[in-house]
This record gives structure tokens, sequence and C-alpha cells, in this order.
């Protein structure tokens, strides 16, 4: 098949275009004009640049092509309103020029995220059955993203993968906790275990690929994550011992975590860029269990996690040190 992928020259996109590739699919990549093309360079895909917010300029990215993965999309904002802008209006915009320019799609799979629904709230992971209760801005565009996703089924197929927290080779967002343990510092939030779904980028991928070429994957929502289930001191442990470093375990409390979050939202403001870590995301983090169950996608797409946490911690230490990152 022909696929177009959005936010193609990001870490998951870039992996996954990489994982269509090398299950013989041509691979077209929607990207911005400002985009780094360095997880691209030297592959045959063909790049195609798009305002997403543009409904027209989507049209020589929508058209003739067999299915559309969106991953494109933004974890931060300086405003509620930035989120919505960056998540929800995309994914219509690429929706509308879909039902436009390519009535005959074959599948629209949406790379939505485990915080549209929210955390576990009785400490069992959460189901596709789980009623949505998103306690971010963030999450709550990536659900009102899904909505608007869940409402094109009348118009051609569309499969929603909700991704847990990723890790992996090219990913910058986790490389300080990586870069703190090689420090000899391990990081804990709060007093007691959080618990959490933790998936490599390969399995990921695995996943896309699958919700792209299973026909039971047509109009049916998915969990991507981890099998089992970590905490993060059991995240810490295994990337401490991969290290080779004895570190000293940092327990931060929750109202100190809260009081960081909210200067970095403050300062934020005066800068170009908005920052990641805000009060919301420190309510995110002191969570307790963002766990969720991937028994319907293993049932349904025979999706398997394939790289373990202790592997996938190393293939990941391995690509930082590689690159000089660590």
């Amino acid at each position: 098949m022909k696929i177009l992928v959005t936010g193609a020259s990001g870490f998951v996109g870039s992996h996954i275009a990489d994982r269509l590739l090398a299950g013989g699919h041509e691979v077209r990549a929607l990207v911005r004009g400002n985009s780094s093309l360095q997880w691209l360079q030297g592959k045959p895909v063909e790049l195609v640049s798009a305002n997403m917010l543009d409904l027209e300029s989507l049209r020589p990215a929508v058209e003739h092509v067999d299915a559309i993965v969106h991953v494109a999309g933004v974890t931060a904002a300086k405003t509620k309103q930035g989120f919505y802008d960056g998540n929800l209006l995309p994914t219509r915009n690429l929706l509308e020029a879909s039902r436009r320019y390519n009535p005959t799609l074959t599948r629209f799979v949406f790379c939505s995220s485990q915080t549209a629904v929210g955390p576990s709230l009785d400490g069992q992971p959460v189901t596709e059955l789980t009623p949505p209760h998103p306690i971010t801005t963030y999450g709550k565009s990536k659900r009102a993203a899904e909505e608007e996703s869940e409402r094109a089924r009348k118009d051609f197929p569309v499969t929603i993968l909700r991704l847990s927290a990723i890790y992996g080779p090219r990913d910058t967002a986790i490389l300080t906790f990586f870069q703190t343990v090689d420090k000899r510092l391990k990081p804990l939030i709060g007093m007691q275990d959080k618990w959490v779904n933790l998936a490599h980028i390969s399995d990921v991928a695995d996943a896309v690929l699958l919700s792209v070429e299973q026909d039971a994957a047509k109009n049916e929502t998915y969990f991507i994550g981890s099998e089992r289930h970590h905490t993060w001191r059991e995240v810490n442990d295994l990337t401490s011992e991969v290290l080779k470093r004895r570190g000293l375990t940092v327990k931060l409390p929750h109202a100190l975590v809260y009081t960081v979050a909210g200067f970095s939202e403050f300062f934020s403001m005066f800068r170009s860029k908005p920052s990641v870590l805000n009060w919301e995301k420190g309510r995110d983090m002191v969570q307790a269990h963002w766990t969720c169950s991937v028994e319907k996608a293993k049932a349904q797409l025979g999706y398997k996690q394939k790289i373990s946490l202790e592997d996938g911690i190393k293939d990941t230490t391995e690509w930082y040190r590689k690159n000089g990152w660590m």
C-alpha cells in the first residue's frame, strides 16, 4: 500500500515509517517546512510539505494514498487552546481532507494517547470499556481528536491506537531520565510506588503495521503498551543496572513536583517554546496508576510485546551512547 504518515520526522513517526517500509509499503511523509529530516534522510520516502491547519494544503498529501497514519500532534503548549490547535484541529482537517480528496481511503489510523482516557482510578488497568476521564488539557485534546475520528467511521475505516508511555532510540523526552540515572541519581515521585505501562517504540511500530494490514482493526480502538505493568522503582533499578551505575534513590514529594512544575510553566511564558513540564503535567506525574490492558489488541490484532523492559533499556542506552547523547 501507499501510506501517508504525519509526524514522520519525529521520534514516533520516523520509527513507524521505518516499519512500514520494512513491511513492503510505500511511505509518503507529511512534513512542515521547518521540520528536521535527520531520521528520514537516505530512505525511500516521498516528502510532502503541508500546513495541517490549512485544509486545501493537505490535498497533495492525502490524494492517491491507500491509508493514513496520523501521528503528528503537540505535547506542550503555552495555553489550553494551544493543545486543541495542535491536536484536535489537525485531526479534524486531515479527516475532512480525506473525505474530500480521497473518499476511497482504506484505513485511517489515529495514534492517540492513554491520557485520552486517563489514569486508573481503582488500581485496575483501564480498558477500551473504561469511560474516558482525561485529567489534563493535553488528554482532553487527544480525546476530542478521538471523537472526531470516531465520527469519521461512517466515511471510511478508522482505527484508534491509545499509546502508553513510549521510549526508545531517537527519543528526547525520556533522555533526561537516562542522563539522571547515569549521574547516579534515581528519582522517584512520591513516597509510594507508582505503576506504569512502558512500550518500546519497536512494539508500537509493530502495532501500527498490524492496524494498517489487519481487517479486524477496522473501526476499532486499542490500547498499545507493555503486557506487564512496572513500577518506576523497577524502571530505575533496571536502568541503573544496565548503565552499571549504583545510584542514590531520591524521593520527590508531590508538593515539590507541583512547585517545580508551576515555576516551569510560569517561566516558559517568557520563552519562545512552551515547556513540557507544567502544572497539569505535574498532576499527570503524581498519579499512582498509569496502567492499561492490551488484551484486546492481543486477541484481535495479534499484537505482542516483543521487547522486554530490560532489553528495551539496553537498546535505548546503547543508541544514546553511540550517538553521543549520553
